[in-house]
């Protein structure tokens, strides 16, 4: 399910695919909903998806955006992988996008960053560790200089 490389952009809604099950200029969209549709709902849990099946004389997706318009492409004798093209050109994320938020993600997500940017300044706000030296003097018995070269 990882695998799909479709991810809507956010104002897509709900996506309609309108096919019949018998016919040659139907055959594409028919697999497209086949072989893509499961990876593009793992991807896009917050799109609706529906399928219309036997009610249209031409094979057609209607997307509906947040903003009340509608998108529809005419998918009459595509292929299943020209669908997943168009359909990822004209709705989809473009790579640079995902990789900025998947990096993001990552960024935001990880505890043990600190510094500046992050939610901790400093280690030292981490329970366990060490106060930072200028509020709390270190033990000289911790202090290199101290240890290794025997100043007193």
């Amino acid at each position: 399910m990882e695998s799909g490389k479709i991810v809507f952009r956010e104002n897509v809604k709900i996506l309609t695919v309108n096919y019949n099950v018998h016919g040659d200029h139907h055959k594409g969209a028919k697999e497209f909903m086949f072989w893509y549709m499961p990876q593009i709902q793992y991807k896009n849990p917050e799109v609706q998806i529906l399928s219309f099946r036997n009610i249209t004389p031409t094979p057609f997706l209607r997307c509906y955006l947040d903003d009340g318009k509608e998108v529809v492409m005419d998918v009459f004798g595509k292929s299943k992988e020209e669908i997943h093209d168009h359909l990822q050109k004209t709705l989809g994320k473009s790579e640079k996008q995902l990789q900025t938020e998947t990096q993001a993600k990552l960024k935001v997500a990880n505890p043990a960053n600190f510094g500046l940017g992050c939610d901790r300044h400093c280690i030292c706000e981490i329970p366990g560790q060490l106060p930072c030296p200028n509020i709390v003097p270190i033990p000289k018995t911790m202090r290199g200089k101290y240890k290794y070269q025997n100043v007193e």
